[in-house]
């Protein structure tokens, strides 16, 4: 993903949502012709911008390239209006942006909602109840209960911590602290005893449903195509592939025809690296071509 000056085109934004104005930044593509545009969903703490500006530089490259985007702050965030607002609750935040979009850029047939970590499930809350969303883009999806995360410390850090060679230094010097430590994984271990107790959610309501099932109940009415990117060495993508693997619903959803999945191995959370950005940047572009 190169580092492209701003094109003159780039178009600062203000648009209402409920009784707030949001802010955000339209991208036009370089070439006319285009059908299908990106609208970037900011997770939180974030704005616009994106860590190490992957928003910005993701807009660039897709505009650059004939894709259309807009990157804007949800109410509360960076520059836009209103108090701190939680990312299950940017429904209308999202679709005051495609609306928006959608005006700016009329010859457009579909929006794709792009969203990392809790933004990711945000879309994945929204995408079904809205004709014009035709795909998503799932970053390192954030599925975490606390019960999720007692099953992914232990099997990804208790354990892995006994083939650790400094651990076992730190054991045999006496400068381990076992009471801590054993209160942590006693702790997980009730918390995982105590999910497995409380069975599953028998709401009528669908928002209502635990993080991970609620996410699961929008993706399976979204038959569009999706694209989930995980990277390897982050603990929320950890967290939903444990979630993945624990439920034969998530399962059948993740084989589907119309689900993608592209991991990039050495990657973090927010993708802190150039070359891990490129990566994501290309598959996205890659992706939106493909159908």
């Amino acid at each position: 993903m190169q580092n492209l000056p701003p094109p003159s085109s780039e178009t600062p934004l203000t648009f209402p949502c409920r009784d707030r104005i949001l802010c955000g930044i339209l991208h036009p593509a370089r070439c006319s012709g285009s059908r299908r545009g990106v609208v970037i969903v900011v997770g939180g703490p974030q704005y616009r911008v994106g860590s190490h500006r992957q928003f910005v530089l993701l807009a660039r490259h897709l505009a650059e390239r004939g894709v259309p985007v807009l990157r804007f702050d949800y109410r509360g965030m960076g520059d836009s209006e209103g108090g701190l607002t939680d990312f299950s609750e940017i429904e209308d935040d999202i679709r005051a942006a495609v609306d928006t979009f959608t005006a700016f850029c009329p010859e457009l047939e579909e929006v794709v909602l792009w969203g990392l970590c809790d933004a990711a499930s945000a879309t994945a809350f929204y995408g079904f109840q809205d004709d014009r969303v035709g795909g998503l883009v799932l970053l390192n999806p954030w599925v975490r209960t606390d019960s999720g995360e007692a099953r992914t410390r232990l099997k990804h850090y208790y354990l892995a911590r006994l083939g650790e060679g400094a651990f076992w230094k730190k054991l045999l010097t006496l400068r381990w602290e076992p009471r801590r430590s054993l209160a942590h994984l006693l702790e997980s271990m009730r918390e995982v005893l105590r999910s497995e107790e409380r069975g599953s959610a028998d709401e009528a309501d669908w928002r209502q449903y635990p993080l991970p099932e609620r996410m699961l109940y929008g993706l399976q009415r979204f038959s569009k195509p999706v694209l989930v990117i995980l990277s390897g060495q982050d603990l929320t993508a950890r967290e939903f592939e444990d979630a993945v693997a624990a439920s034969t619903r998530w399962r059948e959803w993740m084989a589907a025809p119309c689900v993608t999945t592209h991991r990039i191995e050495e990657a973090d959370h927010t993708f802190s690296r150039r070359a891990w950005r490129d990566q994501v940047a290309e598959r996205t572009e890659a992706w939106l071509r493909s159908w």
